[in-house]
């Protein structure tokens, strides 16, 4: 009787280790795999960490047990060492050690959510108080150039002065779309004059991607600041409908999903045509809403570097709320210029937090 148990457990624990390696691997396709005809591969790319953290725990508990099956989660997680660096990094002091040269552009990308968050610890108990903390640290940062999301205004026909009373330093450039209650978009500001601008608005969406050009050390290039489809779903009243089986919340939330699954590549693929056709070299910033083992990252990032890789320290999770497991902000730029550092303090002002980082260019 126990020879059938330990044959049962044997053959139970080889299919979950079967299982459990087979969506990591579906990961590793989904960066290549446009989930507008595919949707259900991004899932695999969202849940990249905790799968290969689960295989790898699974690694260690059939070595324990010296059982011939640590083959399946080994070889599973063999090509997550390509990928990890994504994620996680220890590469700051090498790059700060390197000489630096006076052409320096200091870049911060940030989803100021709305100026919704109130944190009462942080002293943040009304949207006043979010603003003036947000303005207050953007400021204190001195980049050269900031690429905010969700920055929403009561008066939008005011917002040229308003930003210029807050930001006296920096040129504006911005889109916003109306809404209940005042406009929300995108804007960046910028220490250098404007050359050029332009906007590429999303199909049937409140996203949308800004771009504007600069010439700097005789340098001209394009600064895309990007805004991807959101998911547009509470975490909370998820964990709420499942705890209460409320299959028609959760239904809903499995259409929202689908939907902004299937629209980001779309906005993807325009505003990457966008680049292709750009006369100069471009950065492209902003909230992805898209992590790593994505398509994605996978498509901009095609002839550009990522700061964090390049120079960052530690994790790169930059979504507040389930940190440190999704690093969905990010400032892309051109191959051969340089990440001199990298940074993302964890401020309490937005379910976002800040990238900001030094390119030599």
């Amino acid at each position: 009787m126990a020879k059938k148990r330990n044959r049962f457990f044997g053959i139970t624990s080889r299919f979950l280790m079967l299982i459990v390696a087979a969506l990591l691997a579906l990961s590793y396709l989904s960066i290549v795999i446009n989930p507008a005809k595919i949707w259900l591969v991004s899932l695999s790319g969202i849940f990249f960490v905790p799968l290969m953290t689960l295989n790898l725990l699974l690694l260690l508990w059939a070595v324990k047990r010296k059982s011939r099956s640590f083959v399946i989660p080994l070889l599973a997680l063999l090509p997550s060492f390509f990928f990890i660096g994504r994620y996680l990094q220890f590469n700051s002091d090498e790059a700060i050690d390197q000489p630096v040269s006076e052409r320096m552009v200091k870049v911060m990308t940030w989803n100021v959510g709305r100026f919704a968050m109130q944190d009462k610890d942080a002293g943040i108990d009304s949207r006043k108080d979010c603003i003036d903390s947000v303005f207050r640290f953007i400021r204190e940062q001195e980049a050269d150039i900031i690429c905010l999301q969700e920055f929403h205004v009561r008066d939008a026909a005011r917002i040229r002065d308003y930003l210029a009373r807050h930001f006296r330093d920096y040129n504006a450039e911005y889109y916003l779309f109306t809404e209940h209650g005042g406009s929300s978009g995108n804007v960046t500001l910028s220490r250098f004059p404007v050359k050029g601008k332009g906007k590429i608005k999303f199909d049937e969406s409140a996203n949308l991607a800004i771009y504007t050009d600069y010439e700097v050390h005789d340098r001209r290039f394009r600064m895309y600041n990007c805004h991807f489809e959101s998911y547009n779903i509470s975490l909370t009243g998820l964990v709420r409908a499942l705890a209460d089986h409320d299959s028609t919340f959760v239904a809903e939330t499995g259409t929202k999903m689908k939907r902004s699954i299937t629209r980001r590549p779309k906005q993807v693929d325009k505003v990457f045509e966008d680049i292709e056709n750009c006369p100069v070299e471009s950065f492209v910033c902003g909230d992805f809403n898209d992590n790593p083992m994505s398509y994605t990252y996978y498509r901009m990032t095609r002839g550009r570097k990522d700061a964090f890789v390049e120079a960052g320290d530690g994790m790169g999770a930059t979504y507040a709320l389930l940190w440190p497991m999704l690093r969905i902000d990010y400032v892309l730029f051109p191959d051969h210029y340089r990440a001199v550092s990298h940074d993302i303090p964890r401020v309490p002002f937005s379910d976002h937090y800040p990238v900001i980082t030094e390119i030599e260019i």
